[in-house]
């Protein structure tokens, strides 16, 4: 199968992409979460709000779900976004 990249820019956009994945290979939450020591509840949180992830869990569920992350330079290199960001 031809592997395909997905650029993520935002939380929602990662929780998206976990959802999706879990759901091809179809697994329940409930079913994942076994696999990684979670409940369906956490499950469920980290879909919605991945935000939440340690680097290390994004690190287990990506594995779990036959996924890997890769950093690159975004596309769009305009002037805005190189600007600081302040909502740090």
């Amino acid at each position: 199968m031809p592997q395909r990249s997905q650029p993520i820019s935002t939380a929602a956009q990662l929780g998206a992409v976990l959802q999706s994945a879990r759901k091809s290979r179809k697994l329940t939450q409930t079913q994942l979460g076994t696999r990684l020591g979670l409940s369906q509840t956490r499950m469920s949180e980290l879909e919605l709000a991945p935000g939440t992830l340690s680097v290390e869990q994004l690190l287990k569920l990506c594995a779990n779900l036959g996924l890997q992350l890769s950093v690159q330079p975004r596309e769009d290199n305009s002037a805005s976004s190189n600007a600081p960001r302040t909502d740090w």
